[in-house]
């Protein structure tokens, strides 16, 4: 008696009559999603990988070798571990371009938010013409850098400057504000702050336009003044907006080179001479460039800011779990 076998549920054959268990569709539609996803995030993948991480395991590679023109271009440079470090921190640049550095960031910082915010609390009123003059202001944001600092590198100018001009009218003494070593570093903050205004503003009033004005109206009612609506209300609920500010902030701030190196070249001596303008010195900026110390000096710009950075997730974090 011949007895006839069925396959199971689910089984299918191929050409040569075997059996084989197909896939339920559920798992092929998971597996379809999957290449999907990693079909949209590997141009970002390769982003990150060609313009940040490549770059960056370069100038590790470059700080942790001794490379001259010629072994830049043979690409036989020895290694030399931690030498080049050792030399950064003993150069007697080093001293004067970390305090200048950490003066040029913490008040360019300070004002840029200072002034910031309070414009962000002006043009929130919505007043007339507000739109127009917040368009304004945005003006120096939008600007290339070379033209903003060529500009006041003119206003500056103590010769032919606006600025001087108008200080005679005033009958004050005139001022060698790029010429002058206790006037140098002065000049590029003021110069980085006026640029920097409108970033800060943007960001702080785009926080300000989520929060609920019921919050205001019920204030009021409480008797609240105009100062501690925004010490009370204002100030504590743009604390997170506030807080990715002031980071994106110093991390710009730490890194700026254009303005520094038009306005004056980080110069006189070395009175507003900063690590990224070191940097640029070391590699660029002599016919014999020291390409392993400036790669090193930048280093020690990125670690920083990863300090900072770190900083910023952790008391994210110890907020979101208060």
């Amino acid at each position: 008696m011949t007895t006839t076998q069925t396959a199971p549920q689910g089984a299918v054959r191929d050409q040569s009559g075997a059996a084989g268990t197909a896939a339920p569709p559920r798992a092929r539609r998971r597996r379809s999603g999957q290449w999907a996803a990693w079909a949209f995030l590997a141009p970002v993948v390769v982003y990150l990988i060609v313009f940040y991480a490549f770059p960056l395991y370069r100038n590790i590679e470059l700080s942790v070798r001794d490379y001259t023109v010629r072994s830049f271009v043979q690409g036989d440079a020895p290694f030399v571990g931690l030498d080049n470090y050792v030399k950064v921190f003993q150069n007697p640049t080093f001293g004067p371009a970390i305090l200048h550095t950490g003066l040029f960031t913490v008040i360019s910082i300070a004002f840029q938010f200072t002034f910031g915010m309070a414009l962000a609390v002006f043009f929130h009123q919505n007043f007339r013409l507000s739109a127009t003059l917040r368009a304004l202001f945005l003006v120096p944001w939008l600007l290339p850098l070379i033209v903003s600092a060529s500009t006041w590198s003119w206003m500056l100018n103590s010769d032919s400057g606006v600025v001087n001009s108008v200080l005679h009218a005033m009958g004050l003494p005139a001022v060698n504000w790029l010429t002058s070593p206790d006037w140098a570093l002065t000049s590029v903050i003021i110069a980085n702050i006026w640029i920097g205004i409108p970033f800060n503003l943007v960001i702080l009033y785009s926080g300000l336009q989520n929060i609920p004005t019921e919050l205001y109206e019920a204030a009021a009612l409480d008797g609240a003044n105009g100062w501690q609506k925004f010490w009370r209300v204002t100030f504590p609920l743009l604390r997170p907006v506030s807080a990715i500010t002031l980071l994106l902030g110093l991390i710009y701030t730490l890194k700026v080179f254009d303005i520094i190196w038009i306005m004056t070249r980080g110069g006189p001596g070395m009175s507003s001479t900063t690590l990224a303008t070191w940097s640029y010195q070391l590699g660029f900026a002599s016919t014999l460039p020291d390409f392993s110390p400036a790669a090193a000096v930048g280093n020690v710009l990125i670690v920083i800011a990863l300090i900072f950075g770190v900083i910023y997730i952790r008391t994210q974090r110890k907020q979101e779990l208060a």
